[in-house]
């Protein structure tokens, strides 16, 4: 497939075409929003504005299925920028921007309909240093969009690509630690869920530091988060980390909404190709895309997939998830009182899908409920939250040991 990669930067106006390396720049770029818009110029055509405190490296790409427009940079500090305060025309739906891996931020935009990359050129400012970065897009057909769409690839951008290694795991010893991969959900450029200026992806970083510190006071665990800071991580690199570092656990954590009904509570979920329920469907296809909004191509990823999948290995590990999962529920029982009305759930969440790990993801509340969100948004509470998953992850443990004894014997 060709790929229609634009690779520009200009030190002045009178600079053209000089690659994006060549430039020294330096620290972060800011946005300013009064300056700085999304437009409409006419049917089927936009203009994308950005008004930046000087010039950065950048490059800018489109995607197919879904249709979308991304902007790289090394790098703008979006920090009290949101999407809506750019977005002033129709033929673009939607904007997110954010954070994408350490030193790198992101744009992403949702086409309303196919729409190629016309111009796009970053001029500055020789006295400021201020730059104008201006992305004019027009209208074509379907097959050229998709024929003309795709993620570039270059070693000074992007992360090799991920190699899945068939490694054999020793068993570990009795007194070895529990190591634990927490994964607070979405990040950087995708903010997951937001409600009243509170948005689930800050949110879960906190209380997965919460969590962890618990884990080390307790003794006996080993913690890894799949994030340290806002940015994003793609559902499979959140997989890889586990493979990684040798996990014994995985625990996914999130505080997602729901448009219908009133679901509140916590919530355990463990992998299954069938939901429980329309509900448990509905929030794993919202979870799933997390990559698409943050702008990645999933090209070919179910083939990838498809070989990590090793039915024979995830046989043995499905009823030490269950298990999991049901240890969970009774120890947030414990600590936090009232959780859903149905605690243990299943669905086809991407990222449990390690299948030599026991794997679950917690919906640690909701916050389109009033009182999850003050609960989540409460330190105490969370407290006794994190103490709640380390009693069921210390009852897990022994009665794991105790499986694997009766197997051995």
């Amino acid at each position: 497939m060709s790929r229609f990669l634009k690779i520009l930067a200009f030190a002045g106006a009178a600079i053209l075409g000089t690659s994006v390396f060549a430039q020294d720049f330096s620290g972060l770029a800011r946005l300013d929003v009064s300056e700085s818009q999304i437009v409409d110029q006419g049917k089927r055509r936009a203009s994308i504005d950005l008004a930046l405190s000087q010039g950065v490296p950048w490059r800018v790409f489109t995607l197919d299925a879904p249709r979308r427009l991304v902007i790289d940079f090394r790098e703008v500090d979006w920090t009290g920028v949101t999407g809506s305060d750019l977005l002033k025309g129709d033929n673009i739906s939607e904007v997110r921007v954010g954070g994408f891996r350490p030193g790198w931020s992101r744009l992403v935009a949702d086409l309303a309909s196919p729409m190629l990359v016309e111009t796009a050129e970053m001029k500055i400012d020789p006295s400021t240093s201020e730059a104008q970065l201006r992305v004019k897009m027009f209208a074509t057909d379907a097959e050229s969009f998709a024929s003309r769409s795709g993620a570039p690839y270059d070693p000074r951008w992007d992360l090799p690509k991920p190699v899945v290694e068939d490694v054999e795991r020793p068993e570990k010893s009795d007194w070895a630690a529990t190591v634990v991969v927490l994964d607070p959900g979405h990040g950087g450029v995708d903010p997951g869920a937001e409600r009243g200026g509170v948005q689930e992806k800050a949110l879960m970083l906190t209380f997965a530091r919460e969590l962890r510190d618990t884990l080390r006071r307790a003794g006996g665990f080993e913690v890894v988060l799949t994030r340290n800071e806002d940015v994003f991580v793609s559902l499979e690199r959140r997989v890889a980390i586990a493979h990684e570092v040798s996990a014994d656990i995985f625990v996914s954590l999130h505080a997602d909404t729901v448009q219908q009904g009133q679901a509140h509570g916590a919530t355990v979920y463990t992998l299954s190709e069938k939901a429980s329920d329309a509900a448990s469907q509905y929030l794993a296809e919202r979870h799933d895309r997390s990559d698409v909004l943050a702008g990645i191509d999933l090209t070919g990823t179910d083939d990838l997939i498809a070989n990590v999948l090793l039915d024979l290995v995830r046989r043995e590990t499905e009823p030490r998830s269950e298990r999991l999962a049901k240890a969970m529920v009774l120890g947030l029982q414990g600590t936090i009182g009232e959780l859903n009305r149905k605690p243990y759930r299943q669905a086809g969440f991407s990222v449990l899908k390690a299948a030599d790990i026991p794997s679950v993801l917690i919906e640690v509340g909701f916050m389109s409920s009033a009182r999850d969100l003050e609960n989540l948004t409460d330190a105490e509470w969370r407290a006794r939250a994190a103490e709640g998953i380390r009693d069921g992850l210390q009852a897990w443990v022994i009665a794991d040991k105790a499986a694997r004894n009766l197997v051995r014997q």
